[in-house]
């Protein structure tokens, strides 16, 4: 069949969509294009199966919706793979009903954490021909596919269109596939090379994902705990064999691992032990998300040998209460010894905080705040970013600020969750402090003292490119909170 994996345009005055592989969405001043992975693995496995495929990300590729209409119009495509979020879902919708008028006959497909959260409103919302309520789009897309062709069944999860308009589902989603004898992504058929992480260290530059999607799994804020229930994993072997593909085929020199987390303990000793053993340490500089309670002494000078850098780590908020609130199971005494314990060892630790929850003081505002200038003025981190609390759809937090009424619009008025304007009802901030609030945090990039530790890490043209870089995007953050608005 002729499949099309599909990102249609998305233009907007507020910015630049930060759609694919996000786990919050967002519109930005200096674009980024993350790797949207499983879609990648989707394609590539319908491919393998001797599907005609074809990969348009209208975001990344700049493309407009007349070359969009052109691409449909030409491919005739059988059926339109779309990954959608809250803030966009409405417009996913609408896009469906365009595709399905250009081209007579196709199936559309929806996916992504909104529709894994509430499949039965698209079906009831829309002319969307089948939703797919979980993460994994490789597998149940490719079932999709082999139903459509005569060849097998619909996998668990799915929800599908009959003739006569009426809907059903294939019953709860059940994570099924093997990830083990999945093939690696066809960088190539997916145009990899147009996905870049804004604090890229070298080019080329490179994703993975190892695990879907966090061995944690339980943040109530976090929209990939509804998408992914259950933590799995390839080997470590599989996984560094992945990374010597990318060396050899792609001159990969910087690789991204997107799990949630990187698992701990044995899984990630090995993954030391192979990148040491292959000398994938000496070609390529590894980054991943991790937990702060997962180091110990010895994998932090085991992960920099074995060619770590960047680990970004969920902190989220200083406050205990809401830490408890969020589910996250740590204490500020494990994020301050996690970070100075990988620190010394030469990783670098990247800090990610959220400010503006409804039963949060402006004391505990300013206490994360504090925490993370502790942080990184005395060396400890290297990077951070910070967001304004935005309780998605599908997540436990949404349901919490739906039920105590924390949520400031209609719940349903999707498009206003896209970080452009603060969505809780606060306790004792009104919504200009909490934009302001949010852009302090950047500016403790320009502090005399974190300076300083930056110009003595510089080693290398590429340190200093690298932090060139880093001024450009931080001005963008800087240029995002200014244009949230606090009017409504």
């Amino acid at each position: 069949m002729r499949v099309l994996v599909a990102y249609p345009p998305m233009e907007s005055a507020k910015g630049s969509p930060m759609l694919t592989q996000n786990r919050q969405f967002q519109w930005f001043n200096e674009p980024s294009y993350l790797y949207p992975c499983v879609p990648a693995s989707a394609a590539t496995l319908l491919q393998s199966k001797g599907h005609q495929v074809q990969w348009v990300d209208c975001i990344a590729e700049q493309k407009s919706w007349t070359q969009f209409e052109r691409i449909l119009t030409d491919f005739r495509p059988e059926v339109v793979a779309m990954e959608t979020k809250s803030p966009v879902v409405r417009r996913s919708w609408a896009i469906v009903k365009r595709i399905q008028e250009l081209v007579p006959g196709a199936k559309c497909v929806l996916f992504g954490d909104h529709i894994a959260g509430n499949p039965k409103e698209t079906m009831e919302s829309s002319t969307t021909d089948f939703c797919i309520a979980g993460g994994d789009y490789d597998f149940s897309l490719a079932s999709i596919v082999d139903y459509l062709s005569g060849k097998g069944k619909l996998g668990s999860g799915i929800w599908h269109r009959n003739d006569d308009g009426t809907h059903q589902n294939t019953g709860p989603y059940k994570q099924e596939g093997n990830l083990e004898e999945l093939p690696f992504w066809d960088r190539d058929l997916t145009n990899a090379h147009l996905y870049f992480e804004k604090w890229k260290y070298r080019l080329p530059f490179m994703w993975t994902m190892a695990g879907r999607d966090c061995p944690y799994g339980r943040c109530t804020f976090c929209s990939w705990t509804v998408t992914y229930p259950k933590f799995r994993t390839v080997s470590p072997e599989r996984l560094a064999t992945e990374m010597e593909m990318l060396i050899q085929k792609h001159g990969a020199k910087n690789i991204f691992d997107d799990t949630g987390a990187l698992p701990t303990g044995n899984w990630l000793l090995r993954l030391c032990d192979e990148m040491i053993g292959r000398k994938i340490n000496e070609k390529v500089v590894f980054d991943c998300n991790f937990r702060f309670d997962y180091f110990t002494e010895k994998n932090v000078h085991l992960m920099k040998k074995a060619g770590f850098r960047k680990l970004i780590l969920g902190i989220e908020s200083a406050s205990e209460r809401t830490i408890d609130i969020l589910d996250k199971s740590l204490t500020r005494e494990q994020i301050v010894e996690g970070c100075k314990m990988a620190s010394k060892a030469g990783l670098q630790p990247h800090l990610t905080m959220m400010v503006g929850y409804p039963w949060e003081t402006r004391e505990d505002a300013y206490e994360t705040l504090r925490l993370a200038r502790e942080l990184m003025l005395k060396g400890y981190a290297h990077h951070l970013q910070a967001t304004v609390v935005m309780p998605y759809p599908g997540t436990p937090l949404f349901d919490l600020c739906v039920k105590n009424g924390w949520i400031r619009f209609d719940p349903k008025d999707y498009d206003r969750f896209d970080m452009t304007e603060p969505a809780c009802v606060l306790t004792d901030m009104n919504q200009e402090e909490v934009v302001q609030m949010a852009g302090q945090f950047y500016k403790i990039y320009l502090h005399p003292k974190f300076l300083m530790h930056q110009l003595r890490n510089l080693n290398s043209l590429d340190d200093l490119d690298y932090m060139r870089r880093g001024v450009t995007a931080i001005w963008g953050h800087i240029k995002d909170f200014a244009s949230i608005r606090t009017d409504h």
